[in-house]
């Protein structure tokens, strides 16, 4: 029996049980993000209108910060841009905590997320150089794993320090574990000692700008991560304007969502990659669950509903990211592998700029059902996108 229930994580390397390591240390740490919207409302004391400006300042440093990621990965190495990345995340987190206007705010959050998110492609080509083809995406999931697991404690951990000492203490937890998590990578991970675990198999060197497939996929990720976003935007506020929860109650139910991953998703992966499944029949399988998640929301009033639509959105998530992922590292041996995971990176960034805002636009100016259905819309389209994308490939495979 208990054979059973650790073969899942049986076969990763070293260098990727310490990845795990540092993620974990980082994501957990992590607590500003959950409540960004209610501190910004609340504490700042911006309307909707001005909290949805102010994450697109976010996700245009996200956006920025990832594709510099990816080139600098491919230019001077993962390991410099991760521990550079860490160390200066927690410096910023520790100095953000003092901007109050507008304008500082928009530019403190902009900085932000741009040196934060070089970190995410870099962390990626780090893990296709220590891991192999078979274990990949259990690879994967195991850095989702402690990404998980760290957002799960973050939320519950977040709402505590607020409720103690109030959003000033999230920055300082936030700064202090990005530095914390620096030099643990710094300490664990030795590049100059330890080499590529494979050889790559011949690359065509394409650039993913031109890989037709690889852009279609790309845009049902954005898609997803357009929607995904409001989990962290507009459904915390549904929480607490319609059913009057409290932060520490909103996240004790976002904590969840970390909860669950970390009880099944590595033993599910692990058979669903026994099993041979097809890895765009998942990432679809997982968008529709993401669906369904808001669609739930407009049933009428239930106190039951937010916590269904945290467990569809999990399970969504369970089967779309770590197959979706594995695929974008798969198409990246056609060529640079910091160009294409930046790409795959710049997804969810672009989403950061454009999800938060019209969602609270959107919100502001209807309501929040209305929402709910334009993101159920737009999933649909994503699932289209992918049924596509698997098209293509197969008369790839036959030609």
């Amino acid at each position: 029996m208990f054979d059973k229930l650790i073969t899942p994580y049986k076969g990763f390397s070293k260098e990727v049980w310490f990845l795990a390591l540092i993620t974990f240390v980082n994501r957990a740490g992590a607590m500003v993000i959950p409540f960004l919207s209610l501190y910004l409302t609340k504490d700042l004391g911006f309307s909707l209108s001005q909290v949805g400006w102010i994450m697109s300042c976010f996700g245009f440093g996200s956006l920025l910060g990832v594709y510099l990621g990816g080139k600098l990965s491919d230019q001077i190495g993962y390991y410099k841009v991760m521990y550079s990345s860490l160390l200066l995340s927690g410096l910023v987190f520790l100095i953000l905590q003092y901007f109050q206007s507008l304008l500082a705010v928009c530019i403190g959050f902009f900085a932000l997320s741009l040196v934060a998110d070089v970190f995410r492609p870099a962390l990626w080509v780090a893990l296709s150089t220590h891991s192999r083809e078979e274990n990949r995406t259990r690879s994967v999931t195991l850095i989702r794993l402690a990404i998980n697991l760290g957002f799960s404690l973050g939320p519950a951990l977040g709402g505590l320090i607020i409720v103690a000492i109030g959003y000033k203490g999230l920055f300082w937890a936030d700064g202090l574990t990005c530095i914390i998590a620096g030099v643990l990578l710094l300490k664990l991970l030795k590049p100059k000692k330890t080499a590529p675990i494979e050889e790559l198999p011949q690359r065509i060197n394409q650039s993913p700008y031109r890989d037709k497939p690889y852009l279609l996929f790309w845009l049902g990720m954005f898609l997803i991560g357009f929607c995904f976003m409001q989990y962290f935007a507009t459904v915390p506020l549904y929480f607490h304007e319609e059913y009057n929860l409290s932060e520490k109650q909103i996240g004790s139910i976002l904590a969840l969502n970390g909860l669950i991953i970390f009880l099944i998703e590595m033993p599910i992966i692990h058979h669903l990659v026994v099993k041979k499944t097809d890895m765009m029949n998942m990432t679809i399988l997982g968008t529709l669950l993401l669906l369904l998640s808001f669609l739930v929301m407009n049933f009428p009033f239930w106190i039951g509903i937010p916590v269904l639509g945290i467990v569809l959105m999990t399970l969504g998530e369970i089967l779309n990211f770590p197959f979706s992922n594995t695929y974008a590292l798969q198409r990246a041996q056609r060529g640079n592998k910091g160009a294409y995971m930046a790409l795959y990176s710049m997804s969810f960034s672009v989403a950061h700029i454009l999800g938060p805002n019209i969602g609270m636009q959107l919100t502001e100016k209807f309501e929040f059902r209305t929402t709910w259905m334009v993101m159920a819309g737009l999933l649909f389209i994503a699932m289209v996108l992918f049924l596509i994308v698997k098209r293509l490939d197969q008369l790839a495979l036959k030609n």
